[in-house]
Parts: C-alpha cells; sequence; structure tokens
C-alpha cells in the first residue's frame, strides 16, 4: 500500500505541520458543513446516526422520512411495534436489531429523561444501540459540544496522511487527531475530513499519490510509487 512509504521530501515533516495544512485547505474546499443525515431534533439525529452504522447516509435519508411520518419523537415511537419500526428501516441493515434498539431507548429517554435526548456522551452511551462514535455525533451536530467522531472515511484518511499511527484502532485515531487540531475546529473539520474522503480520498480512486492533499502533502511518495514499478 502506499500508505506504507516513508513520507520523503514532504514539506511537512511533522503530524502538527501535516494537520494544520489540512486544516487550512479543508476550510476552504468545504466553507459550508451542512450535517449529511436529515433530521429536524436531536432526537430524529439520534435515530439517524444509529441507522447509519454500516450503511451509507444517503439510504437512512431515504428511509427515515417514513419512519419519521409515523413517529419522530419518542413518545410515538413507542406506539409503534419493533415490527412496525423493522419494516422502515429493513433496506439500512440489522434491521431487526436496529428497530429494537430504536424502540427501547424511545422508553429509556421517557422513563429516564422526559422523552428528551440527553446531552452527555455517558448518558448516550448508556442507551442501547448507541456507542462512542452515535454519541459523539449527537453531542457535535446536535448541541454543537465539541466532538470528533471517527467513522471509516476519518480513520482512513488520518493513517493515510500519517496524523495517527499506521494500524492505530478507532480510539487511538480519535485521540490523536483531538490532539493535533484546534478543539474549536472538530465539529466542522470531521464533516470537512468525511467529505473528502467521500468525493476525493476514496478508499479506491487514491492510493495516498493521487488526490489534491495526498500530492501537496506527500510530493515524494508518487516519486517513490513510480520507481518501485519501474
Amino acid at each position: 500500500m502506499a500508505t506504507a512509504v516513508p513520507p520523503a521530501d514532504s514539506p511537512f515533516t511533522t503530524a502538527a505541520a501535516r494537520a494544520a495544512h489540512i486544516d487550512r485547505r479543508l476550510a476552504e474546499l468545504y466553507p459550508a458543513t451542512p450535517i449529511p443525515l436529515d433530521h429536524t431534533s436531536p432526537y430524529t439525529l439520534l435515530v439517524a446516526v444509529l441507522l447509519s452504522a454500516q450503511c451509507t447516509d444517503k439510504r437512512v435519508n431515504l428511509q427515515t422520512p417514513g419512519l419519521f411520518a409515523k413517529a419522530d419523537n419518542p413518545r410515538d415511537m413507542v406506539k409503534l411495534s419493533v415490527a412496525e419500526i423493522d419494516a422502515h428501516v429493513r433496506p439500512c441493515g440489522l434491521a431487526p436489531r436496529k428497530a429494537q434498539a430504536i424502540r427501547r431507548l424511545s422508553e429509556l429517554l421517557l422513563e429516564n429523561h422526559g422523552g428528551e435526548v440527553p446531552r452527555t456522551c455517558e448518558e448516550l452511551e448508556a442507551l442501547p444501540g448507541v456507542g462512542h462514535k452515535t454519541a459523539s455525533v449527537v453531542m457535535s451536530q446536535a448541541f454543537g459540544v465539541p466532538a470528533f467522531p471517527v467513522d471509516t472515511h476519518i480513520h482512513r484518511l488520518a493513517q493515510r496522511w500519517r496524523l495517527t499511527k499506521l494500524g492505530a484502532g478507532v480510539e487511538r485515531t480519535e485521540h490523536d487527531l483531538k490532539h493535533l487540531f484546534p478543539r474549536a475546529h472538530w465539529n466542522a473539520l470531521h464533516l470537512r475530513i468525511i467529505f473528502y474522503g467521500r468525493e476525493h480520498c476514496t478508499a479506491r480512486g487514491c492510493d495516498g499519490t493521487v488526490c489534491g492533499l495526498c500530492r501537496e502533502l506527500f510530493p515524494g511518495r508518487r516519486r517513490a510509487v513510480r520507481a518501485r514499478k519501474a
């Protein structure tokens, strides 16, 4: 893989320098950072993020209008059976598990939080189907609390751009990114990296030598890859 090639002749010799350049370039490329999942409230965002696990945002946005037309709040959601929820979310994958989680978390929101989505990661992660990444997305996108949710695009690009250790787990990647980027930039930046990973530095379309940022960050990498192929 191209990511194994040392960043020879790179003008950015440290992770901090690379992070600063990435921060600037992505802000120029994406001055606006719309939230990819359609929602109208913290609750509908929570449900949408839960459904997005192992599913594309595009697919989720196709399925949630029908579900939210029947239940866009916990009180209405608990009136639906798991089977009824399942029928709406089935194309999102893992439907039985997700449907059960949506109904049960709705019950818990009513029982423990007055029907409102809690505003701490700890309380969110205590809900069924809500892991750290989901909680971080809700905290950042619903409540504006600085967080750095790491999805597959961010995890892949953080390693490709040498912002974290190759082979690092998601927790280590999140820790390293939070250390490298200003806290005030986290919420917009994690979306910008996702956008860039989808549109430019894709898993198959860029091997670490093709897209604009990869060429800027590691000009020597392209030469090294060509030399190996010669």
